[in-house]
């Protein structure tokens, strides 16, 4: 086949095994776009694949492309879609379901469990040359929304629907356990929206300070000093950790809420329950992406309101994808690295 009909791309076969090859394109269908890829950030789940061939019970079974956090410009519409939308630079929402099942007409799209992701394998992601999409996942960025930081709307989505989850942050005492580019985000957007202090832990020196430029109220090395209990009326765990987890809970007051962002491994959190029956607190799941939360993360960095710019720490282009992936994994002073996908054209 002619490369005309093919995109260069990231492929993973196994272990620390990427290839730089090309592979087919999709045909663009009705309802559909294709999205010629400009950028895309580097996620946990794809340092996960990469480094050991799965991501929790997710496992590779045959060469996928990785990467799900991206943007890029419509340049095929299918019919049905405006031809307007022609040049039209998007951010990519690269979870998508089924299109009229009860769980997804019900607002619950995020959690039906026919919803397909980018760069979940066996599905391909982002890493390659272009992409067809639903264009209705394919969503508008104004031009203050740059090139340069436009891969992190998909990340800033997350947090923007864990911040919705927890209802009104409003003037709260906000707690944050885990100070990787998640929980960063979901300081900046609680902050956006009011909250009154927002305390963060983690592991990490270099981290908290970011996090203290970011504007955190008061930030704490895990393990050295504890977060002060009863202290917060909502808690967010972006770190997935055990620890983490029961730090996050034991900071509540009476009638708090806890929010579980972060992905856990394998190893089960040992949890204190009897807070949670005595002082009635919620506990809430927050898994990708609601309804709007991508829009919502697009007004967020189109205002300023937070600063993505800080979290990208290193660029790559789309040939040094596997030398990208190495620095995420051994260098703690990463945050978000982007790789350039539209060097290669």
């Amino acid at each position: 086949m002619s490369t005309d009909a093919q995109d260069l791309a990231a492929v993973l076969h196994g272990s620390r095994d990427l290839r730089i090859e090309h592979i087919d394109r999709a045909d663009v269908g009705a309802g559909q776009v294709r999205v010629q890829i400009d950028g895309v950030s580097l996620c946990g789940s794809d340092l996960h694949y990469y480094a050991d061939g799965r991501n929790g019970a997710n496992v590779l079974t045959r060469p996928t492309v990785l990467g799900h956090e991206g943007f890029g410009r419509i340049v095929e519409v299918g019919d049905g879609v405006d031809t307007a939308r022609l040049g039209e630079r998007v951010a990519i929402e690269p979870a998508v379901p089924a299109p009229h099942t009860p769980l997804a007409l019900a607002g619950h799209y995020n959690v039906d469990p026919s919803v397909v992701c980018f760069g979940s394998p066996p599905n391909n992601g982002l890493l390659r040359g272009s992409v067809v999409m639903p264009a209705a996942f394919a969503h508008a960025l104004p031009e203050t929304v740059t090139d340069d930081v436009a891969a992190l709307i998909e990340p800033l989505a997350v947090a923007a629907w864990a911040a919705s989850r927890a209802g009104s942050v409003l003037g709260k005492r906000v707690v944050i356990t885990g100070a990787g580019p998640i929980g960063l985000l979901v300081l900046q957007t609680v902050l956006a929206l009011g909250a009154r202090e927002v305390t963060i832990t983690d592991v990490s020196q270099a981290r908290l300070d970011v996090a203290l430029r970011l504007g955190a109220s008061a930030a704490i090395l895990s393990g050295e000093t504890a977060v002060e209990p009863a202290s917060a009326e909502v808690a967010f765990d972006c770190s997935g950790h055990p620890g983490a987890i029961a730090d996050a809970a034991r900071a509540l007051g009476p009638a708090g809420v806890l929010l579980l962002v972060g992905v856990p491994g394998r190893q089960d959190a040992e949890f204190p329950i009897g807070l949670v029956q005595r002082w009635e607190l919620d506990i809430r799941g927050c898994f990708r992406y609601g309804p709007a939360a991508f829009e919502q993360a697009i007004g967020l960095a189109a205002q300023g309101r937070v600063d993505l710019r800080t979290l990208v720490t290193s660029r790559f282009s789309l040939a040094d994808s596997a030398a990208a992936l190495e620095a995420a994994l051994t260098d703690p002073t990463q945050l978000k690295i982007v790789i350039d996908t539209g060097e290669t054209r």
